[in-house]
């Protein structure tokens, strides 16, 4: 199935805070994104092999763009006709690591 992507001033308005650094690996990541033709998520590793989907049932994936210069985390949605891939988070990769850390800490002050 084709994908659509959702939400892709998001990844504009990253681009304008960063300086359009790195412009041209995001236009590789949504060139194949465009072309690309996901029947179930183990496709979208065959897609980008650096991703990683991850578990629980919570139906997202995280992406590395640009030589692992930045991180997307989006959520997918495999529908009848197409799948939707609505991003929701994009930052560098320190940035990211410090989003799992404040998650990880979360959950142990949770339990």
């Amino acid at each position: 199935m084709r994908v659509r992507l959702i939400k892709k001033l998001t990844i504009e308005n990253y681009l304008k805070r960063k300086g359009n650094s790195n412009r041209s690996s995001f236009e590789g990541w949504l060139s194949a994104i465009k072309h690309a033709d996901w029947e179930k998520p183990a496709d979208i590793i065959q897609t980008f092999s650096t991703a990683d989907v991850l578990g629980k049932g919570c139906k997202r994936v995280v992406f590395n763009v640009g030589g692992n210069n930045a991180r997307v985390i989006c959520k997918y949605a495999f529908g009848e006709k197409r799948v939707h891939l609505f991003v929701c988070w994009i930052g560098t990769h320190a940035e990211y690591t410090r989003l799992c850390e404040l998650n990880r800490q979360y959950y142990v002050e949770s339990y």
